[in-house]
């Protein structure tokens, strides 16, 4: 029972943080909307999907962290899934930089839209890649 008992709490706090995060987001495209500056949005729209993965993960990463062993990275998880992801979700980003002109795939990947989940699995394979021996 107390296991159910965090599982619901952790749902409900991750559902309120997501909650509130999008109402900001929104917030953030319509000042923008307003004064032509879309760099807050794009900021925004970077960062929080990542926080959000690293939410998902977290309760795995404080349990682990709860035992008595040595800490690895398991580097194969994160070039061939976590570079990949972050590159997808910092584009928008990028595109704001000299770099723009020059990014492969950048206007196929914003078009697509697919950034948030991107940044959710980078998030949560960012933390998954830290493991104990």
């Amino acid at each position: 029972m107390k296991n159910y008992m965090k599982y619901i709490i952790w749902t409900l706090v991750i559902g309120i943080i997501y909650y509130i995060g999008f109402s900001f987001q929104f917030h953030l495209k319509e000042e923008a909307h307003r004064n032509f500056n879309m760099l807050p949005v794009v900021i925004y729209g970077t960062f929080f999907p990542v926080l959000l993965g690293i939410l998902l993960r977290l309760p795995r990463l404080i349990k682990e962290i709860k035992e008595k062993k040595e800490w690895t990275v398991n580097w194969a998880k994160l070039i061939t899934v976590g570079f990949p992801t972050l590159y997808i979700t910092f584009v928008p980003l990028l595109s704001f930089t000299f770099l723009g002109k020059y990014l492969p795939f950048m206007f196929e990947i914003i078009q697509l839209e697919i950034t948030t989940i991107s940044g959710l699995i980078f998030g949560y394979v960012l933390l998954d890649s830290i493991k104990k021996q």
